[in-house]
């Protein structure tokens, strides 16, 4: 769904108010490959990139690539040092044979070409972490300080609308919303470097890209979100936005694709998405987060476990909120056939939202 907490929150001080920007509401005509770039229009926009990939040897990895970008200013000055728009990115490798998680971050301005969009050019970038988008292909590169990934993605399938009407709602109200693109199969290879070591991989990727300017509800603490892939070449999409008295938002919706690229929309009362017992408590942060899901869409007679072969995948830093993003392995059945596959998940509102926090909280023991 990816109405991401880490952007809304990007120095909430700093940013001018929404009212000041468009918001996502039903109509929108998409026109591609122009809304695959930016939209300065509206205030908050990300472009996500996961996946689960394999080595030649069996050894397993998942992968974060993300990049986003936070309107500040309206200011019509175009001087090379006026901030109109700050760029965040994270980057992650789960090391799922080694049960080990990597991550890093970084903030930018545009400035001299610091980072930003360029439709032009193909490229989505912050630093020396990029997304070259071209005719028919996705080329992401980006180096940690352990780790690194160099891969090309080419899309399996059309990219997919989320929702009704050109926007996926988020709560009740009009612009709590987004616009919410995807691809829900993007065939992966390229190299992944780790602490030395460079593997040569290949697996499957999902990217995201949505742009808003207000989004979730005041009352919504957080959000449990999805990305299913199946092996009989079909996807899923489910999020469910949590309140702060623990009730789940109507508005949370998901997709189901179908094996020849077709979207479907399901409401909330077309499927459940409910955390098992099994929980991971950071040592960082003290989020409890619930890392075993049970999934079900009856109109689809399908029913999964969502399990990780990895607990520690939380994301903690000092740019953006802390919160929990990682491969996940999928065992159900569907029509009576068994159905694997891998895929993501995401868990914001679970621990502090920032480091400044933590001071007030106690960490488990």
């Amino acid at each position: 769904m990816k109405s991401r907490l880490v952007a809304l929150l990007l120095l909430f001080v700093l940013t001018s108010r929404a009212a000041d920007y468009k918001s996502a509401l039903p109509g929108y005509r998409y026109q591609f490959p122009r809304d695959h770039f930016d939209h300065p229009d509206y205030q908050t926009e990300w472009w996500y990139y996961t996946g689960n990939l394999t080595a030649s040897d069996g050894h397993r990895f998942g992968f974060e690539l993300t990049f986003f970008r936070q309107a500040v200013s309206r200011d019509t000055n175009q001087s090379t040092w006026l901030i109109h728009d700050l760029y965040m990115a994270h980057l992650a490798l789960s090391d799922l044979g080694g049960h080990r998680f990597y991550h890093d971050e970084r903030i930018n301005r545009a400035g001299p070409g610091l980072s930003g969009i360029d439709q032009n050019a193909g490229l989505i970038w912050n630093g020396n972490w990029q997304a070259q988008l071209t005719e028919g292909k996705h080329n992401l590169r980006a180096i940690g300080d352990s780790f690194g990934i160099e891969l090309g993605l080419t899309p399996a399938k059309p990219p997919v609308i989320h929702g009704r009407d050109g926007i996926s709602r988020k709560a009740e109200g009009a612009g709590h919303a987004s616009h919410y693109i995807s691809f829900t199969r993007m065939i992966t290879s390229g190299t992944i470097q780790l602490n030395g070591t460079t593997y040569q991989v290949q697996g499957a990727s999902w990217v995201d890209h949505e742009f808003f300017s207000e989004s979730t509800d005041p009352g919504e603490i957080g959000w449990d979100w999805l990305s299913l892939q199946f092996d009989n070449n079909t996807e899923l999409m489910l999020y469910r936005l949590r309140h702060k008295d623990g009730s789940v938002d109507p508005y949370s919706s998901g997709s189901f694709i179908d094996a020849q690229g077709n979207c479907h929309f399901l409401s909330l009362q077309d499927f459940s998405m409910t955390p098992a017992d099994e929980t991971w408590i950071s040592p960082e942060t003290a989020g409890k987060y619930p890392i075993r899901w049970h999934v079900a869409v009856p109109g689809l007679d399908l029913r999964a476990e969502i399990t990780t072969p990895l607990a520690n995948q939380e994301l903690s830093g000092s740019i953006g909120p802390n919160y929990w993003e990682g491969a996940i392995d999928i065992s159900g059945k569907q029509s009576g056939y068994s159905l694997g596959g891998v895929g993501y998940l995401e868990m914001t509102g679970y621990a502090p939202a920032s480091h400044k926090e933590l001071s007030s909280e106690s960490k488990p023991q």
